[in-house]
């Protein structure tokens, strides 16, 4: 099985690297680390983890990130002799590390999943325990840890209604890799059954919550000064902003018509959008220019930029890192991956801000995170364009509706936090007598 999954990933990945090595190129700033994706790390990071107990967090995508600096947050006074290797996949996610994490964190990239590379990360890195966010399952590298006899841990686990399938018809391949879970935290009954069913065993799977609503806890951190940076476009402190938020290729430009048509009823919008890949930004730049959308780049924006007022419509978010800021101070927020494109982003982030949230009908990935939103109030599901043009509408005209859905939201978001300090317990749990000094819980 092995064998037949090597052979099939080498040819997947020499027909797949040019257009996997034109992203790396198109993100920028690709040169730096690049022989960490074949296991190759530089004598300073082997110096920093030398007679170290190592812990090895992997994360993706952004909202993972953020999983993990509160994991990160949680867990180091719990273990304080502990070292915290984090690693990612991509330039952006990378930059994302740096941005959020310590210098004392460990940031590298993560091996391709071959044979040798992962052979020579795990040996370079020698870590004590392996923590993976949400799903990233990758044969090799588990196949060796747990050869290795390295407990691996999976933490925010949820398979969409996407991915599940997959892996029930490769369970042949995917069982004895679920099987090699020490301990797994689920998000929810649902998600905690089908890992079951794909070869977690029953006692290895905790349902713990999901790990998003404690970290979109914002604490009122501020990157970026949204009114300051808005006077500076020109924009009126009164002016209504609606922000999409992580837009896929067609949501931008549908966004863009509905835009000019409701600004003939509320001459104060403007429009903040804050594509998911910043480098689609000259993109859908050329879908707003062809609009006749005057727009700006948050990119070139410098202290110094200073705009007439009307002369910017759109802010064009092509930078990473800033969309909770914007988020903070939405009239109305629409979420982005559920109108063109199928799975969804995460709502959570702006109904934790008091937002009133609006999303389309392809929310795949965030199934159980809707349906409590929806079924308090906490936000509007739409099912087409034109319902989510006439839901902006509604909402923009109905300052009292917006406060309400924000309410309802913030409210669902406290009530469902907790998740990071049961994860945490559970690691823990599993990490006491191996070698790891585990201090008390304060009050104990």
């Amino acid at each position: 099985m092995r064998t037949l999954y090597n052979v099939l990933f080498l040819i997947f990945f020499v027909l797949s690297s040019p257009y996997y090595f034109y992203r790396m190129w198109r993100r920028g700033n690709w040169q730096n680390g690049f022989r960490q994706r074949f296991g190759r790390y530089d004598n300073n990071l082997k110096q920093s983890i030398t007679n170290r107990h190592i812990l090895w967090i992997h994360a993706v995508s952004v909202g993972e990130m953020n999983v993990c600096t509160q994991i990160i947050g949680a867990l180091e006074p719990r273990l304080p002799n502990l070292k915290i290797i984090v690693s990612t996949t991509t330039t952006t996610g990378m930059g994302e590390l740096q941005k959020r994490l310590p210098r004392h964190i460990g940031k590298i990239y993560y091996p391709i999943d071959r044979r040798k590379y992962v052979a020579r990360a795990l040996g370079a890195i020698h870590p004590d325990a392996i923590l993976l966010v949400e799903s990233e399952i990758w044969p090799n590298f588990i196949w060796r840890a747990r050869s290795l006899g390295i407990p691996l841990f999976l933490v925010n686990a949820r398979l969409s209604d996407r991915s599940y399938p997959r892996y029930r018809r490769f369970r042949f391949l995917f069982r004895r890799l679920f099987d090699s879970f020490t301990a797994v935290g689920a998000q929810n009954d649902a998600d905690a059954a089908k890992l079951g069913k794909l070869g977690c065993r029953p006692e290895a799977v905790h349902v713990v919550g999901n790990l998003k609503f404690d970290a979109a806890n914002f604490n009122g951190r501020q990157s970026l000064d949204v009114p300051a940076l808005l006077t500076q476009l020109g924009v009126p402190a009164d002016a209504l902003l609606l922000v999409a938020g992580s837009t896929h290729a067609g949501e931008e430009g549908i966004l863009a018509e509905q835009f000019l048509r409701l600004r003939k009823r509320f001459p104060k919008l403007f429009l903040i959008l804050v594509p998911r890949h910043f480098e689609r930004a000259g993109d859908v730049g050329g879908e707003l220019a062809k609009r006749g959308i005057k727009h700006a780049y948050r990119s070139v924006i410098t202290v110094d930029t200073c705009c007439a007022a009307g002369s910017v419509e759109c802010l064009l978010v092509d930078t990473t890192g800033e969309l909770m800021n914007f988020y903070q101070h939405a009239t109305v927020v629409f979420v982005g991956k559920s109108l063109t494109a199928k799975g969804g982003q995460n709502p959570i982030e702006p109904a934790a801000l008091g937002r009133p949230v609006v999303f389309g009908p392809h929310m795949q990935n965030f199934t159980d995170v809707v349906r409590i939103f929806l079924a308090q109030d906490g936000a509007v599901q739409v099912r087409n364009a034109d319902e989510l043009e006439k839901t902006l509408g509604e909402l923009l005209a109905n300052p009292a509706r917006c406060a309400e859905l924000g309410r309802n939201a913030q409210k669902i978001v406290r009530e469902n936090q907790g998740a990071v300090a049961r994860t945490v317990d559970l690691i823990v749990q599993q990490l006491e007598g191996g070698g790891f000094y585990v201090a008390p819980k304060r009050g104990e």
